[in-house]
């Protein structure tokens, strides 16, 4: 009645794409909705607008823990709906996953500073070859990731301060891509003189 480990690696996969499709949409059908009265634009406001008018304030950034263990529940419901008993937990480990990676991400992208070069900080002695291999990992984590990083940044960025009806997706850019939503390619790049 279980999964074999494929199977599992496969549906948390297949959750953290629903949790991708999940963010664009709450993103631009929920948090970039249109409101007319006092009370909904109150609310908006509160709820993402503040965001948008201070995208570097730090506490605004992270939806609050208890918010979102209440919203789990009925996502938990959701997928048990549409999928089998055995298969429910990895989906929803990777709806989770995906959310996870979507808090980080998104602080990172407000507050990071993407850089190829290593971290300073760590000193590696001739003697830890472990050490020395973990450094050597991170180095090419760097050299591969930040500028994906970079470039994600000056995306979402661009969202806040130039087309904020364009590039909903804050962890990828597929749905955006998919539903027609993607800002213009010459908005998104760095202008050289």
């Amino acid at each position: 009645m279980g999964i074999s480990s494929s199977q599992a690696i496969l549906l948390v996969m297949t959750g953290i794409l629903v949790w991708t499709l999940m963010e664009y949409s709450l993103h631009r059908f929920v948090l970039h909705m249109q409101t007319r009265s006092y009370w909904a634009n109150t609310f908006h406001y509160l709820f993402h607008g503040c965001h948008h008018k201070h995208p570097m304030d730090g506490l605004r950034l992270v939806f609050p823990p208890a918010a979102t263990a209440i919203i789990c529940i009925p996502f938990w419901g959701l997928i048990r709906l549409f999928s089998t008993p055995a298969s429910t937990p990895a989906i929803f480990a990777g709806g989770l996953l995906g959310y996870v990676m979507y808090e980080c991400t998104h602080y990172y992208l407000h507050h990071g500073f993407p850089s190829t070069e290593p971290a300073r900080h760590l000193k590696v002695r001739q003697n830890m070859s472990k050490l020395e291999s973990l450094h050597e990992f991170v180095r090419g984590l760097n050299e591969h990731l930040m500028p994906h990083f970079a470039s994600f940044q000056r995306y979402h960025l661009n969202h806040h301060f130039r087309i904020q009806n364009k590039g909903f997706g804050i962890t990828s850019s597929l749905w955006d891509f998919v539903l027609g939503t993607l800002p213009p390619a010459s908005s998104t790049q760095k202008k050289t003189s």
